[in-house]
């Protein structure tokens, strides 16, 4: 694959990508930071690529190892100082995008990818280098943990 067509493919999976991020990091600026350095990283190892078919789900694991990377400078930042603008940013949230960030990182990582990044479960499996039986095992139980805290939510609503 040379520079061009790489760039190109690239280009055209950014959307993509962008939706994975920020399901991942929960805002928008470092959704959009966490795309350009999976795609500047994809551009310095896409002669590695072997087989030029798993492009896409290549460009999957490159965003979710830069994402885990933010989250873990994140946790460590957050160990020193607590951040406001992350409590706001938590408030306004959606309560499924919410109910997503609290899920633990390797059950959350099949639900983003399975559901907001559109890949098969093989792809999924592939993607995260774990087997398909244990991706439909987190699967289903990234699902039970998301209807039961999203009933939960909805029961506990006040009548206003």
């Amino acid at each position: 694959m040379t520079e061009t067509e790489y760039c190109a493919r690239a280009e055209a999976l950014k959307p993509r990508l962008y939706r994975t991020a920020l399901l991942y990091l929960g805002g928008e600026s470092a959704a959009v930071d966490a795309v350009d350095e999976a795609v500047y990283k994809g551009l310095l190892a896409h002669g590695r690529l072997r087989q030029e078919d798993f492009f896409s789900t290549w460009m999957g694991r490159i965003l979710i190892n830069v994402c885990t990377d933010e989250l873990r400078r994140r946790k460590r930042e957050l160990a020193v100082e607590a951040l406001p603008e992350t409590a706001a940013e938590e408030f306004d949230a959606l309560p499924l995008k919410e109910a997503i960030q609290r899920l633990p990182a390797e059950l959350r990582q099949v639900v983003v990818l399975r559901y907001f990044t559109g890949l098969t479960l093989a792809q999924t499996a592939r993607a995260l280098g774990i087997p398909q039986g244990t991706a439909a095992s987190r699967q289903r139980r990234a699902l039970a943990l998301l209807k039961l805290e999203l009933t939960e939510e909805e029961t506990y609503e006040p009548n206003g």
